[in-house]
């Protein structure tokens, strides 16, 4: 590589803008094929092709034909090393716009986006966390200079950083659930911040910290605003939903946009699908309509708005939602215990770590995360 052709790099929120603003995005991705197929970036306008690294070591022929001339070329591979050397081999062979993304699908993994979802009747501001990379959603609800944080990840800097620069006091800090397809960082910025950190009782048995419960009727003063807890199990058995200010429905892993939460990752889906279905179909349904249905996940692009945020009214998807329109019990048993993806990256660890049991490195909890969320129903 010359230093005429020295890549240029892009990092993940530069992307993320760019994918967001729905501007035409090719990717090159240089892993593995397993790992393509299990995991990639997606979006509104990306197009993105499949190369191992290795097959392209001897030349580019077999994909020069496929590359654009006429916009850039993000290369990306695990961690940042393999794309940037074949970013430089495109580079050589002409192409002028070529980029090599940061950290990899790493970096891509961690990318948290904050994006308004709207504000409260009695003042403040809802925002959404997006974790595109990886599917999660998290949410920060700020009035009157409080602040609670909801299904944090454990990438703590990113909120940290909102809080400072809008000036928030965060009081509460709570998980709908105990997660189990990522690492939450709760606990820890709740500690770190001053907060205090709240879980439902019924998913803590295990655990081996301090913690406030989070009962059915509960209601939390953050400013202003007023989160109620709302007992929804089904996903856990100790899942639990927020009202916020009677506008918004935080549904934690219960219900998604175009799916419903699995039950099995405790290993308890034939105990729990009843617990399921009464929540969906009886416990929400005594809900408004018109509340906005805020998950803790998405599964794709195709879910997300236009502005890149996660959300629908709650009556919209009683009326388009497949999961909440099974009439038959049996079947809807069958499509909760059979009809499940595989189960998500080291589940078991992910869980552990959430219960205090095991404190795994850095790199350790970014390899147990890696690949898609996995908590909805096919």
């Amino acid at each position: 590589m010359t230093e005429e052709t020295a890549v240029k790099t892009v990092t993940a929120k530069e992307l993320t803008q760019k994918i967001l603003n729905h501007e035409e995005v090719f990717i090159l991705d240089v892993r593995n094929t397993d790992d393509f197929d299990d995991w990639k970036i997606e979006g509104k306008n990306v197009h993105v092709i499949n190369k191992p690294y290795f097959d392209l070591l001897d030349g580019l022929d077999s994909i020069v034909d496929k590359l654009p001339k006429d916009q850039a070329i993000y290369v990306v591979c695990a961690k940042g090393g393999s794309s940037e050397y074949i970013a430089g081999e495109v580079a050589e062979a002409g192409f002028t716009n070529v980029y090599s993304i940061a950290d990899g699908m790493n970096g891509w993994s961690e990318h948290l986006e904050p994006i308004k979802i709207g504000t409260l009747k009695n003042g403040g501001a809802i925002y959404q966390f997006v974790r595109i990379g990886k599917g999660c959603l998290s949410y920060l609800i700020e009035s009157n200079g409080k602040g609670a944080l909801i299904d944090t990840n454990r990438m703590l800097e990113p909120y940290e950083a909102f809080i400072r620069e809008h000036q928030i006091q965060l009081t509460h800090v709570l998980d709908t659930h105990l997660h189990a397809d990522h690492i939450s960082g709760g606990r820890k910025i709740a500690e770190k911040l001053g907060a205090t950190y709240y879980l439902p009782p019924k998913d803590a048995g295990e655990v081996t910290f301090e913690y406030q419960q989070i009962n059915d009727g509960d209601e939390y003063q953050v400013g202003d605003t007023t989160i109620k807890a709302v007992y929804s199990p089904g996903h856990t058995i100790g899942s639990t939903s927020f009202v916020v200010d009677d506008q918004y429905l935080l549904t934690g892993d219960i219900l998604f946009i175009d799916s419903i939460g699995r039950p099995d990752l405790a290993g308890k889906a034939e105990d729990w699908v009843g617990d399921l279905r009464n929540t969906l179909y009886k416990r929400y349904k005594e809900l408004t309509d018109e509340l906005l249905v805020l998950p803790a996940h998405f599964m794709t692009s195709q879910e997300m708005n236009e502005d890149g945020s996660v959300s629908r009214k709650l009556g919209r998807l009683y009326k388009e939602n497949h999961g909440l329109n099974i009439e038959s019990e049996d079947e809807f048993r069958r499509t909760v215990t059979e009809n499940l993806p595989p189960q998500p990256n080291s589940y078991q660890e992910i869980r552990e770590t959430n219960m205090g049991k095991i404190t795994p490195e850095k790199e350790k909890q970014r390899e147990m995360e890696i690949g898609p969320n996995r908590c909805a129903v096919r």
